[in-house]
């Protein structure tokens, strides 16, 4: 007879994968806000190339951004599975709330905001790992500041390229489109590859704390578990967000798509080989005002930006908020 703490861990892995679809629902705007709003693909085959190369991520990435997740930022002996399934009940909570608001805010930090949370109401501050959560925090700033950066340069390059080469605009939007296909699957590959990573973390967790395992080793079945959610939850769409995203920052052309994604493919490969779960929200914002501002700065609305990133600082301390309640609800009805 199965026991009752088996159970009571399948479930939480069941709310863990029910977590990383709405990843993908929520960030599916990131994959392929840009490419839709370029009319280089229609929202339909967007959200299939994007959700492919979601899910193909596993096959060139390995597991940095979920060790860190699972044991680098909470001491791992102090968690428990009361306290995961808190954190993801919170985490989905504000994941909810921002897409319905249609605000691009971060999945990432909304997932380490719950876990931190529900940890801290069980054992207090001193359950953090201060420098786990250091390059996290740091990357908050530096994420953005990258995309924006690379964006810039990027566009720049081209600009000056496409000036040198006389290539005329027909001929520009002609291969643009076509380089575009490539910089999408890119940030995909990006997007899956460090997403997916956080919740493959959450769950080794759950099997190290639950006793299903001896040590923190992420097994295949949690590898392609968490990213089949994620690119089925990439293929259900999120199109409030894509509109924020893609039409609301600045107006794109497939020159300045193919740039944004490439930028922030490059941003999100490189935090995904140090380790380091980074916001690929962040990331393209970042990308996005950065690609726009080399036409001229006011053609980026940085209105639509700065309630961006009011969403970003609000996203870590209110899931955490969330996941604390409801783990105190969760030990009051136990």
């Amino acid at each position: 007879m199965v026991s009752s703490n088996l159970l009571f861990i399948i479930l939480v892995i069941g709310i863990a994968l029910a977590f990383d679809f709405t990843n993908g629902m929520h960030d599916a705007a990131n994959s392929i806000s840009t490419i839709v709003s370029t009319r280089v693909l229609s929202p339909r085959l967007a959200v299939i190339w994007a959700a492919f190369f979601n899910f193909v991520a596993f096959l060139i990435f390995g597991t940095g951004v979920a060790t860190t997740i699972g044991k680098g930022m909470i001491h791992i002996e102090t968690v428990t599975p009361t306290v995961i399934l808190a954190g993801l009940i919170g985490a989905i909570s504000w994941n909810m709330i921002t897409w319905y608001l249609g605000l691009p805010s971060s999945s990432s930090h909304a997932l380490i905001g719950g876990y931190a949370g529900a940890a801290i109401a069980k054992g207090g501050w001193g359950v953090i790992i201060a420098g786990g959560w250091s390059k996290t925090l740091i990357f908050i700033v530096l994420a953005p500041t990258i995309g924006l950066m690379a964006g810039y340069l990027l566009k720049v390059i081209t600009t000056w390229a496409i000036y040198l080469l006389k290539q005329n605009p027909a001929a520009v939007d002609k291969w643009s489109r076509i380089l575009q296909l490539f910089s999408a699957a890119a940030y995909s590959l990006g997007h899956g590859s460090n997403d997916a990573q956080k919740t493959m973390g959450i769950i080794t967790s759950l099997l190290y704390v639950g006793g299903l395992t001896q040590s923190f080793n992420v097994p295949l079945w949690v590898v392609l578990s968490a990213h089949s959610a994620i690119a089925l939850g990439t293929l259900s769409g999120g199109w409030r967000i894509v509109r924020t995203m893609g039409q609301r920052i600045t107006r794109l052309r497939p020159i300045d798509g193919f740039c944004a994604e490439t930028s922030s493919a490059f941003s999100l490969f490189l935090a995904t080989h140090l380790g380091i779960p980074v916001s690929t929200t962040h990331v393209i914002t970042g990308a996005i005002s950065g690609v726009g501002s080399v036409n001229r700065f006011s053609a980026v609305r940085w209105n639509v930006t700065f309630r961006i990133v009011w969403a970003w600082l609000f996203t870590i301390p209110a899931a955490a908020a969330f996941a604390a309640i409801i783990y105190f609800l969760i030990r009051l009805v136990s």
